[in-house]
């Protein structure tokens, strides 16, 4: 029986589980074992959108609003009701206070971000964004997990110590979090309220069975006597911390956010934190009936554009605001074309959001391409691969080699300039040198059994691949280094059905995704 799973089902240990009202299943893998956050007192903030944020009513791509007023009319957000961000961008109407974050150069928005072979099943694919797996790959770790079984081999073996006193991570929820699961346990502290922790009997230290069970009760044992070393770490630095801003009762995202800022200003070492905010499964009254800007996702974004804007506040107030850098998550997107309960069913790719004053502000990547024949099941495809994302945070932020990026995650792994860092510690560059576009095109378009895709290289790496309209990598065409110049490849779509596909074409530092018809 795996550590987890005994945990999780004995009933023999004799001893009140109980911590801050949860039951210690709820916390099982442990979720103990602290960070005493080494040489780097930078912390990562994970805002997770639980159940697939609509990306297209909430980062509205004004030059494609014609084609969306045609798949999405239901659902659509008046055009004068728009937050503008940059030409041809804007932001739902319920979103004033990332807009002012966004103002004040403390934004980042990542346009169409998700993985190849998108799985829309929401157990799965959160899988993915949790583990930074490939689709196609099962992996039981969490890529915050991996990093930090990395910087910490042998956990939890000797946590807390002298050197690593703090949690390494906490999860503001009643579970730990399954992003920060490494190989010997869970690095994340799963509790709601820092004020309300208490001890948990340790029970009698009586000798244990030379056995698996003894084993696996001494490693219950150990959680145990971890989880009451740091409760009281915990406690202290929330009773030391602080905050400068009013945050509302009823938002919930706000109030663990308002717990992240009064334990770090309290002097609590943890390097990660993470925070959920769930509902975005938006299958039927996304919307209100005859005002798209109201109803559940109105709400929603509501909740989530005030609770930033009080965290970034707050954070400037004390200046922590360069410690400090907040990232969204959602497992996918919605489809294009809406559905007739006024809402949308599970798509692919999304925009994700940065915030931070450490951020490189703007708008990285294209607006999507909208036809005005989207199928019922078509998603926005993806530009940038999550695991880039996750890439160069590590790099930036935690100071990872790319080398052990590429182990941690993937090998193809693409660097992307989403922080600026307010003291660099790698070379980084401007999200405007990064972002420039590759010359590309295919011809003829539409086409009937084959199209010829033609782009320019600077003499790099250049993978081109061919997607459908549901997130499926179809087809590699190439993965390979190319000289200087124009470059043209074949597409030959015999077999393939009549419908929308995307080309993906990605090098170094460039990306480019098109739209391509079959008929």
């Amino acid at each position: 029986m795996k550590r987890r799973n005994f945990l999780q089902t004995t009933s023999a240990v004799g001893l009140p589980l109980l911590l801050n009202g949860m039951s210690l299943s709820a916390i099982a893998r442990p979720s103990f074992f602290n960070n005493g956050n080494g040489s780097s007192d930078r912390v990562l903030v994970l805002i997770q959108l639980n159940g697939g944020n609509d990306g297209l009513n909430t980062l509205v791509p004004l030059d494609q609003y014609d084609q969306l007023a045609n798949v999405r009319s239901n659902i659509l957000l008046p055009q004068n009701s728009l937050l503008p961000l940059v030409d041809n961008l804007a932001l739902h109407p319920n979103m004033s206070g990332i807009k002012s974050v966004f103002d004040n150069a403390q934004a980042t928005f990542v346009q169409s971000v998700g993985y190849p072979n998108q799985n829309r099943s929401h157990f799965r694919s959160t899988d993915i964004w949790t583990t930074g797996s490939a689709a196609d790959e099962i992996i039981t770790s969490g890529w915050v997990g991996r990093y930090l079984d990395d910087q910490f081999p042998g956990f939890p073996e000797a946590y807390p110590n002298e050197d690593c006193p703090d949690p390494f991570a906490i999860s503001l929820d009643n579970i730990v979090s399954e992003t920060c699961q490494g190989i010997g346990g869970n690095f994340s502290m799963a509790f709601t309220d820092p004020f309300s922790l208490t001890s948990i009997s340790e029970g009698t230290d009586t000798p244990l069975p030379d056995n698996h069970y003894g084993t696996q009760l001494a490693f219950l044992r150990q959680s145990i006597v971890q989880s009451n070393a740091y409760s009281g770490v915990i406690t202290d630095a929330a009773n030391a911390g602080s905050n400068q801003v009013n945050y509302p009762a009823d938002n919930n995202l706000a109030n663990r956010l308002k717990t992240v800022v009064q334990l770090i200003s309290g002097g609590l070492q943890t390097s990660i934190y993470v925070v959920n905010i769930g509902g975005f499964d938006t299958h039927a009254d996304q919307v209100a009936a005859g005002d798209p800007t109201q109803g559940i996702h109105a709400n929603l974004l509501a909740e989530l554009s005030e609770a930033v804007k009080l965290f970034m506040d707050d954070l400037k107030l004390q200046g922590l605001d360069e410690r400090v850098i907040a990232m969204t998550f959602s497992e996918f997107g919605r489809r294009i074309r809406s559905n007739d309960s006024l809402g949308t069913d599970h798509g692919t790719a999304a925009p994700m959001m940065l915030f931070g004053s450490c951020v490189n502000p703007g708008i990285l990547g294209d607006n999507p391409e909208i036809s005005r024949d989207v199928t019922v099941q078509e998603g926005i495809p993806m530009q940038f691969d999550f695991r880039s994302i996750y890439g160069s945070i590590l790099m930036d932020w935690f100071e990872v080699p790319e080398s052990k990026v590429k182990t941690l995650l993937y090998n193809e792994f693409q660097y992307i300039p989403v922080l600026r860092l307010c003291q660099a510690t790698t070379s980084t560059k401007d999200l405007d040198s990064f972002g420039e576009s590759i010359v590309s095109y295919n011809f003829p378009n539409p086409f009937r059994d084959w199209t010829t895709i033609a782009f320019e290289s600077k003499g790099e790496w250049v993978r081109l691949s061919i997607f459908d309209d549901l997130g499926h990598e179809i087809k590699v065409l190439s993965n390979r280094q190319f000289p200087a110049g124009e470059h043209q490849i074949r597409f030959d779509s015999h077999g393939l059905p009549p419908g929308h596909y995307y080309y993906r074409i990605q090098t170094a530092n460039r990306q480019k995704t098109k739209l391509m018809v079959k008929i």
